[in-house]
């Protein structure tokens, strides 16, 4: 019994428990031995087992020791097939519906006896679903659009989750004796904010047919196409893999292939041509001769024009840039000198002030600002004006005693359906600056929620629009906004727009970076970090910066902490 077959177990067990209405702890017992397996990596369990060496392992206790005991004896978990019998299949899936938790699946199929997605769907549609006590249509509706994202989105995952399987999947590629070197590709190598399948390319000693064929008898491999050095894997617990095995002579065009996107693969192949080339697979050649491309950088070599970095190949112009030496050069991370959205356990934080100062000053910031929510967001333990001059008493005692770190007394306030923002004039103007967030009231219509958010903008005490459109990836959709209008706004009024960090958001959206940036609006990339560990989100909002063309000029955080304030202060002479 292998490793990923075992915590996929785990994890459907976690799931039945969850659909059950077991106690949360139980069923986070059963998804933490699985994410334990998972990083074993293991072929076999079995000798793991009888050494005792598994019952070490952190994550596993009795309970789940006892499943896979089960599965490495029998091959199989009698706990999960009491669970599955006891429990319609199609309950399980309604799980990858938006807005369908545990209970409320659990309430639906006491109610309607709902089993499956198909009977969900009719039973929203005519009426029945908004019978149920506190769901009602407008719910219905919700349920609906979230049953046509589930089958849009189909595979995919963020780009966090997705990320850390494409390493365990490079770990065991890279682990072949016949692989010289891996690398990941795809969307993931793109910085893409959610990815399907793991793309992994690989150099091979030997035959790369048949080392591309070995992974396909993987133990955990449920299914697997293609009989050549190019495989699909599909394993047991729904990851994917796409294998590219190639020489040591043509990695570079297959990892420049295989990074894609289709679009930027074609308009490289159009310039390689007119420079002489022919491309056909892995291989490119030059009157007939092979040329050989261990390197990717050497593709763009013969190409004549600049590297083009991965986060960029969209086809959106970058080849263009790069022949007439205008790609830009993008953030990094060393250029970020601090963060600007933080919370604390004065609202929903994890962290005190100084835990988060001493974190950011870890990760090599000078600076920290906090942010936690404004007394708006009750459920959220928004801050009363007394626990705003508390927290400012110890920002200030703290900044007294505290060397190499600078704490900035920001706060996230509400952006009320109005558009005026939390608290009064006085108050905000104790802050050092103000980040402004919609949390309520998300279905206005286009012009209503663009009217609000347009007046927040108009406010001189705001100094960064958080998350603005309101999405959560693969979860929520935008809320209706004239991002146009926001962006156009937020460039005249000189208030920056948050690319907020959290992988489930990553708002602002790539997409509308570039027009942010031709607009002269400052982005601000907020890791939202409500731990100290959060703080850490920091590295997804700079992939997607990339991807925007963003460069170190571009970002708020890449200044300065006196420039922040300065930022902060520019606007607020503006009235």
């Amino acid at each position: 019994m292998d490793s990923r077959t075992a915590a996929h177990v785990l994890s459907r067990i976690a799931a039945y428990l969850e659909l059950k209405g077991e106690n949360s702890f139980k069923c986070r017992a059963y998804d933490g031995a699985a994410r334990a397996l998972r990083a074993l990596g293991a072929e076999d369990l079995a000798p793991l087992y009888a050494s005792g060496e598994l019952a070490a392992v952190r994550g596993l206790g009795p309970a789940t020791l006892a499943v896979v005991r089960d599965l490495v004896e029998t091959g199989e978990s009698r706990y999960l097939e009491q669970l599955r019998e006891s429990t319609p299949e199609g309950l399980v899936e309604m799980l990858r519906i938006p807005g369908m938790t545990p209970a409320r699946i659990h309430q639906v199929f006491e109610n309607l006896n709902i089993q499956t997605v198909e009977e969900l769907e009719q039973a929203a549609r005519d009426g029945r679903l908004a019978t149920i006590p506190k769901l009602g249509p407008k719910t219905a509706k919700k349920i609906l659009d979230g049953i046509a994202r589930a089958r849009e989105e189909g595979d995919l995952r963020l780009y966090h989750h997705a990320m850390i399987e494409a390493r365990q999947l490079l770990a065991a590629v890279e682990s072949h004796p016949e692989v010289a070197r891996a690398a990941i590709a795809g969307a993931l190598r793109r910085k893409m904010e959610v990815a399907g399948n793991v793309v992994i390319v690989a150099s091979c000693a030997a035959d790369p047919v048949a080392v591309a064929q070995s992974f396909s008898r993987l133990a955990g491999v449920r299914a697997s196409e293609g009989a050549g050095a190019e495989v699909s894997i599909r394993f047991v617990d729904g990851a994917r893999l796409d294998l590219r095995c190639t020489t040591a002579d043509r990695f570079g065009v297959a990892l420049w292939r295989g990074t894609g996107s289709v679009e930027h693969v074609r308009g490289m192949t159009a310039v390689l041509e007119h420079a002489g080339y022919v491309l056909d697979g892995d291989a490119l050649t030059r009157g007939g001769v092979p040329i050989s491309v261990a390197e990717e950088a050497d593709v763009y070599a013969r190409a004549g024009i600049a590297v083009v970095p991965p986060e960029l190949r969209e086809g959106e112009g970058e080849i263009d840039a790069a022949e007439h030496g205008l790609l830009p050069h993008l953030i990094d991370d060393d250029d970020i000198r601090g963060v600007l959205h933080c919370h604390t356990v004065y609202s929903d934080g994890k962290a005190t002030v100084a835990e988060m100062a001493r974190a950011a000053q870890a990760r090599g910031w000078s600076y920290i600002g906090i942010t936690d929510h404004s007394q708006a967001a009750f459920y959220a333990g928004g801050l009363s004006v007394e626990r705003v001059r508390e927290q400012h008493d110890e920002i200030d005692a703290l900044n007294e005693t505290l060397s190499g770190i600078r704490i900035l007394k920001g706060i996230e306030a509400d952006i009320l359906a109005d558009g005026r923002l939390d608290y009064d004039d006085e108050l905000l103007d104790r802050f050092d600056f103000v980040v402004g967030s919609i949390h309520s009231r998300f279905a206005m219509d286009e012009a209503t929620m663009t009217a609000r958010v347009l007046r927040a903008l108009d406010d001189p005490r705001l100094t960064i629009l958080a998350h603005p459109t309101g999405r959560l990836l693969l979860n929520r959709p935008p809320y209706a906004l004239d991002v146009e209008a926001v962006l156009e706004k937020a460039g005249e009024r000189r208030v920056a727009l948050e690319l907020n960090a959290d992988p489930h958001r990553l708002d602002l959206d790539w997409r509308h970076l570039r027009r942010a940036k031709a607009l002269g609006v400052t982005i601000a990339i907020g890791p939202d970090a409500h731990s100290t560990t959060g703080l850490d989100n920091v590295e997804f909002g700079v992939g997607a910066a990339r991807k925007g063309w963003l460069t170190a000029a571009d970002v708020l955080n890449a200044r300065s902490a006196d420039a922040v304030l300065a930022f902060a202060r520019a606007r607020r002479n503006t009235h």
